[in-house]
């Protein structure tokens, strides 16, 4: 007598039930000893068809000998076969010249049949969507779908091509050269190493699945029109399906252990202020003033480089210091240079002060060029025929309204009630206050993240000068002797919490990122009580501590964008660099380096965060960029070998 339908549902869900989530007596009790870590997602879509596909075989034998049994047979296997290839994940499609970095010859053999599998299930679909119902049912349609499928010629072989695929990324190896590939093209990935190879694989064993359930299909309705009993082609095809699973995840979690984690942006075609880059303006910048307005005395009895923090006390016989804007800051470092000059001065809404300095001894501070605004000679005099008033160069400290010098402290949290988590990072600069803005998404099962809910937190719009908004609390205010920043990567090995929020403060002198952390559940893609599971973390090493920073000293640099070099990473973990001008004979000391890299810092698809970072990119004599660059998931735990059969 046939089973009933609603009892053979029950035992799928069952079935199904006990595969994923190791539900039976017995795992559960030993998963009490050892918690069972959810599989990635197109592992478990895959066991979970296996479990489907055991469960209608074993319907199929069961009610074989059964009266009137073919209608409700066609039924249970083309509704079950429906709802499973209904599922959102089967929906995605096998995108050609996605991973065209390959660059390998029989990689694009193999994507040409991955390319044959997508369309062939592309008709295997219309079958459904043409049949509302398996009442409705086109035998001969469905045969031809079957022969079509099941093809086995030099053109066109189903198992063939699976056997191509274990032979091209797995016996060679092509999975640990695609490690090493996309690591040296983060450019044109937008992808971590590892997230490359897990994006890879999913794509691949996607594709992979589409043809063995188009398969079973067929060979179950070639059964139940009577073309054959097929139960031994599925036992070995199973068999075979689990034994290349088994070798390519091997392979897989060894490359994805070795594979980095970093994305970070790589520097534009062409650099644009306020779009790619922005600047620290007047932090420590070039500027001359005579000796005899150094002190409050008016006196030249010193020479220039006795003044190494000091002030500008006056304007003396209004000579140049009243043509040009005066420093109300302090000044340091100050040096001798020559006695004459002709100074052209920078256009009245520039940052800078100086376009250049010639002296008259032949020495240029900056890039000599056309003078709009004209030059003007400066000379140095004697006083009393006794003291040289010279003109020195100085380093002016100055906190005006021209210069943007301050970062954010406030907390910058995702919407964490709504199950947002961070995916991607930028500085951006409003009010003259640089932000690090967070990419906030949906976070759904399995690591993945819902791509429609994508964006960027609108960052709080303060003014420095806002009543009850303090430095030190709400901002950082750099100077002189606060312009220190961390280089820090902030990561955590726990894979049960992700990045949600983001944040500055400030040790000592140094401004220091701290990476704010919520746990999940991988599997349902919950965060669990976020407002009492997460906490800050950062890197409290300082230059003094047992693990002391090391500094990445940037002398006598030049302006970051006259490069033609493109920048490359120079940092590393635990170091520090100082805000600080560029070279006097290079640029005049008017710019402060290194700049703000201000492009976004995402991964392309979106994946939720296990770390955040500070670093420095340049080139030798240039200034160079701060960007923030992020750490994606870690994946690794969660490909797991399958120590069982299907």
């Amino acid at each position: 007598m046939a089973a009933p339908i609603g009892t053979l549902a029950a035992l799928v869900v069952v079935l199904v039930t006990i595969v994923i989530c190791g539900c039976t007596k017995s795992a559960s009790s030993a998963g009490l000893m050892h918690p069972i870590i959810p599989q990635i997602e197109v592992d478990a879509l895959r066991t979970e068809y296996i479990a489907l596909e055991r469960a209608l075989w074993s319907y199929l034998t069961k009610t074989a000998n059964s009266h009137n049994n073919k209608e409700t047979q066609i039924r249970k296997v083309y509704d079950s076969h429906r709802d499973f290839d209904a599922k959102p994940q089967m929906r995605h499609t096998f995108e050609e010249h996605r991973y065209e970095i390959l660059n390998h010859y029989e990689w694009s053999l193999l994507e040409r049949d991955l390319i044959y599998i997508s369309k062939l299930y592309d008709a295997y679909k219309d079958t459904f969507v043409k049949q509302n119902n398996s009442v409705e049912l086109d035998e001969l349609a469905v045969l031809n779908l079957a022969g079509a499928i099941l093809r086995n010629d030099n053109t066109a072989s189903m198992p063939r091509i699976l056997q191509e695929i274990e032979r091209v990324m797995v016996s060679q190896t092509l999975y640990y050269r695609a490690m090493i590939v996309s690591t040296n093209q983060i450019c044109t990935t937008m992808q971590s190493a590892q997230q490359f190879i897990y994006s890879l694989y999913a794509d691949i064993a996607l594709t992979e699945l589409k043809a063995y359930t188009m398969m079973e299909f067929s060979w179950m309705m070639l059964r139940v029109y009577g073309k054959g009993n097929y139960t031994q082609e599925a036992e070995l095809m199973r068999s075979d399906y689990e034994k290349r699973t088994e070798r390519t995840l091997k392979m897989l979690k060894d490359v994805m252990l070795r594979a980095d984690r970093i994305v970070y942006r790589c520097d534009p075609t062409k650099h644009v202020q306020g779009v790619t880059y922005d600047e620290v303006t007047r932090l420590l910048q070039g500027y001359i003033e005579n000796e005899v307005d150094l002190n409050n005395e008016e006196t030249c009895r010193e020479t220039c480089s006795f003044y190494q923090s000091t002030r500008s006390e006056g304007c003396f016989k209004e000579l140049y210091c009243s043509r040009q804007p005066k420093c109300s800051g302090r000044l340091y470092n100050c040096q001798f240079v020559d006695s004459d000059m002709w100074v052209c001065p920078s256009p009245q809404n520039s940052t800078r002060r100086y376009e250049y300095i010639e002296y008259e001894n032949g020495r240029v501070l900056g890039k000599r060029g056309k003078c709009t605004r004209g030059t003007t000679k400066v000379d140095s005099w004697w006083r009393y025929l006794l003291w040289h008033c010279s003109y020195c160069f100085c380093l002016c400290d100055e906190e005006g309204l021209k210069s943007d010098r301050f970062f954010n402290l406030r907390d910058t949290i995702a919407d964490v009630k709504r199950n947002r988590v961070v995916t991607g990072l930028r500085f951006v600069k409003q009010n003259r206050i640089f932000h690090l803005q967070i990419q906030e998404g949906e976070l759904l099962p399995r690591g993945t993240v819902n791509q429609s809910t994508l964006e960027w937190k609108p960052v709080e719009k303060y003014n420095v000068f806002d009543r009850h908004v303090k430095n030190g609390v709400d901002y950082h205010k750099l100077s002189y002797e606060n312009r220190t920043i961390d280089l820090d990567d902030v990561d955590t090995e726990d894979n049960s919490f992700v990045v949600t929020g983001v944040r500055f403060r400030v040790i000592g002198t140094h401004l220091n990122l701290e990476a704010y952390y919520s746990e999940f559940d991988f599997r349902t893609g919950q965060l669990i009580q976020p407002e009492g599971n997460s906490y800050w973390k950062s890197n409290d090493n300082t230059d003094v501590s047992g693990t002391r920073r090391q500094k990445l000293n940037l002398n006598n640099a030049d302006v970051s964008t006259r490069t033609i070099a493109p920048s490359i990473p120079l940092s590393r973990h635990n170091q520090y660099i100082d805000f600080t001008n560029t070279g006097m004979d290079k640029d005049a000391a008017q710019s402060t380096v290194p700049f703000i890299d201000i492009q976004d810092v995402i991964s392309n698809p979106p994946v939720p965060l296990a770390g955040i970072g500070i670093y420095y990119k340049g080139r030798n004599s240039y200034g160079g960029f701060l960007g923030p660059k992020i750490i994606t998931y870690d994946f690794t735990p969660h490909v797991q070998v399958p120590n069982n059969k299907f």
